[in-house]
């Protein structure tokens, strides 16, 4: 067992599933974890609290956005490794000691992803999953791999670069989080592009973003009929969009040593890119 408490962060808005992840992220880890639920703007009903030590709620009155909510959820966190889950998951059992046991110190890992069928709490039998791969578009928005998870030869790879993620879970040490200087609510906003930072500011500047299939966890893709807990506010997509055109055309970040040319070569050929 790598020894070391795993601090998981859960952002959520008005998330009906907040309880029931939080239950299954207790009942299926092995080590020492704690979990900072943040309930941004709202406040669940008591039958929705989790009473259990290792459990603590961040409550804001007034809503304040998904970057914020984590970044003061990591603030107060004890733990060495952090975890990062979307409110409507569920994980594979002792999801936080095989994450700790293949990290390196400026790694980020990401779990295989599955889709969940949040009534019934199981993995839903979509032929489209597992996803294990995803890249980035020539407009830097993350896209699943297709050609990549249906390669034999790679699955049989455990541990394997990636060069983008989802952003519903990701998993580092503590102090590299604090290396990359996440989440910058400044430069992005509240809300959107969470995994383009990270993933950006993680390769260029050194580190290395894995897929780790030795573990899994699903996720709930809502349909539009739901809605979401976070919505993308009026004049962000614009900001992010600037983004996008430095990261493409300048250096942006200052612990940036390689460009989004180096990226796209190192996992050339990448769709999109020419």
């Amino acid at each position: 067992m790598v020894t070391g408490r795993t601090s998981v962060i859960i952002p959520s808005r008005n998330e009906i599933y907040l309880k029931r992840t939080i239950q299954d992220l207790l009942e299926h880890s092995t080590g020492d974890v704690e979990i900072i639920a943040v309930v941004d703007g709202y406040w669940p009903d008591r039958s929705e609290i989790v009473e259990d030590s290792r459990v603590r709620y961040l409550h804001f009155g007034e809503p304040k956005g998904m970057r914020n909510a984590i970044n003061q959820a990591v603030a107060i966190s004890t733990g060495e490794f952090l975890l990062k889950s979307d409110a409507h998951c569920s994980f594979s059992e002792m999801y936080d000691e095989v994450l700790k046991k293949d990290l390196e110190n400026n790694w980020i890992a990401v779990p295989r992803r599955y889709a969940l069928d949040p009534v019934k709490w199981e993995l839903e039998n979509n032929p489209k999953y597992p996803v294990d791969y995803m890249y980035l578009s020539n407009d830097l928005h993350g896209n699943i791999w297709d050609e990549k998870n249906k390669d034999e030869a790679l699955k049989e790879k455990t541990i394997d670069d990636l060069m983008s993620a989802q952003g519903s879970c990701w998993f580092m040490k503590r102090n590299y989080f604090d290396f990359l200087e996440l989440l910058d609510e400044k430069t992005y906003g509240t809300f959107w592009s969470e995994f383009q930072e990270i993933g950006l500011k993680c390769w260029l500047s050194g580190g290395r973003v894995i897929v780790n299939k030795k573990t899994f966890y699903s996720h709930w893709h809502k349909p539009s009929s739901v809605g979401r807990g976070y919505n993308l506010p009026h004049g962000e997509k614009e900001q992010t969009g600037q983004m996008v055109n430095k990261w493409l055309t300048e250096k942006v970040w200052h612990k940036q040593t390689q460009d989004i040319q180096w990226l796209v070569n190192k996992f050339a050929p990448v769709p999109t890119w020419t």
